[in-house]
């Protein structure tokens, strides 16, 4: 299948974000598995592609979680990006992101696939607080999300082992009436600062 017959849910400036198909389990086992990548995310232990398509046969069927692959413009499936635990009264939701390609790091994919999620999550779903946990040390995320205009809100500590040891997590929310000023300079200049 080529990029132009993929589909694609949401459109930013240099990556789109789409439904993860089946074809895309060996990246996402690869992936959760490099320990560069699974360093900051919940997974400690080995994924199968089996347990990664078990994970993938769910997707769809919950509204309270929608995960989508990051593709670049020229159809290369870097990661991962996702709106999580949405309660639909609060109208709250928490973000997630994996970039599983590492020659992407540090690059603005992350970013341009943020800021797409977020104006899907204020302006579409109407929900009016984001909100995402990054642990302490993960300094390329904390930059990266303070950077799409969330701010510290607080600090569970010693809450997560990694590396030996127990670390914090940092607490982080994005309003909408906070983010809708950067939006508008995204949209316009590709930069959010």
């Amino acid at each position: 299948m080529t990029s132009t017959q993929k589909v694609v849910f949401l459109t930013g400036r240099i990556v789109n974000l789409r439904p993860l198909q089946k074809s895309d389990i060996p990246a996402l086992t690869r992936w959760i598995n490099d320990p560069d990548v699974r360093e900051f995310v919940t997974n400690s232990f080995p994924q199968t592609e089996k347990r990664e398509e078990s994970w993938y046969e769910k997707l769809g069927s919950d509204e309270k979680n929608i995960v989508m692959g990051i593709e670049t413009k020229d159809g290369v499936l870097i990661g991962t990006m996702g709106i999580h635990n949405v309660n639909w009264i609060d109208r709250t939701g928490t973000t997630g992101a994996l970039i599983g390609e590492k020659e992407y790091w540090n690059r603005g994919f992350g970013t341009d696939a943020k800021m797409v999620l977020l104006e899907y999550a204020f302006d579409t779903l109407n929900l009016r607080k984001i909100c995402s946990d990054v642990i302490s040390y993960n300094k390329r995320s904390l930059h990266y999300s303070l950077h799409c205009g969330y701010r510290i809100e607080g600090k569970r500590r010693k809450h997560v082992w990694r590396n030996g040891k127990f670390c914090d997590i940092i607490q982080l929310a994005l309003f909408k009436e906070d983010w809708l000023p950067i939006w508008k300079k995204y949209r316009k200049t590709g930069k959010v600062r």
